[in-house]
């Protein structure tokens, strides 16, 4: 069974980002994203109507949380503690050693690769720290965006899901992805041919007879 231990939440730093804790004072920016239709157009939950909608959120997440069933960051841009996202394992299943990745970020944030840069972070934090053998992550077809962020950062689609999520008075699919902490080993191969604010999760494929290793890396990265 996995044992989740952290005294001190997390704070996690990329190039352009802190990734800290949820707080009540976030209250405003979260009920300005998730009352955004275009935020919430792939996400099968419901949208906030009023602020207590988003508080009752930052509570729900903040227990889990506590209960260490699930380890969910702020994410703010450097040089400023404003509220602009949400990312993290959401769910936690303890007994398999595997944890869902979710995230959320507002939308004038949206295109400038936030959530790449994000999963790229809280997902070494995850093997490393947490000791997850696997992580997963669901979204759908249509989410070229989230798709994207995902590949860029080694997760592989493992499933199509036909008309699995029934939301709103309509069946929705949904595309499963899935990585392995071994994936991590020797996943490092993007790391200097993406752009800097993207996946760094990937190092360089040596040459020679590890040629072969380097061709496969670069076909997970897009290249």
């Amino acid at each position: 069974m996995l044992t989740i231990d952290l005294p001190i939440f997390p704070i996690l730093t990329t190039e352009r980002l802190v990734l800290r804790e949820l707080r009540p004072s976030d209250v405003e920016r979260v009920f300005a994203m998730r009352s955004d239709p275009l935020v919430m157009e792939h996400v099968p939950r419901p949208m906030a109507t009023k602020v207590e909608d988003a508080s009752a959120l930052i509570d729900l997440i903040n227990s889990m949380v506590a209960a260490k069933d699930a380890v969910q960051w702020a994410i703010t841009l450097k040089g400023d503690d404003t509220f602009v996202g949400l990312i993290g394992f959401w769910r936690i299943v303890k007994e398999h050693h595997f944890a869902e990745l979710g995230y959320m970020l507002a939308r004038d944030h949206w295109g400038k690769g936030y959530i790449s840069e994000a999963i790229g972070t809280v997902l070494p934090f995850g093997f490393e720290a947490l000791g997850f053998h696997r992580v997963e992550a669901i979204t759908r077809p249509e989410n070229v965006a989230s798709i994207r962020a995902l590949e860029k950062n080694g997760f592989v689609r493992e499933a199509h899901f036909k008309e699995n999520i029934f939301w709103n008075g309509a069946f929705h699919d949904s595309l499963h992805f899935g990585r392995l902490e071994t994936d991590s080993r020797s996943n490092h191969l993007c790391s200097t041919t993406q752009d800097h604010g993207e996946s760094r999760t990937q190092d360089q494929g040596e040459r020679g007879q590890r040629g072969g290793l380097h061709q496969q890396a670069a076909r997970r990265c897009g290249r």
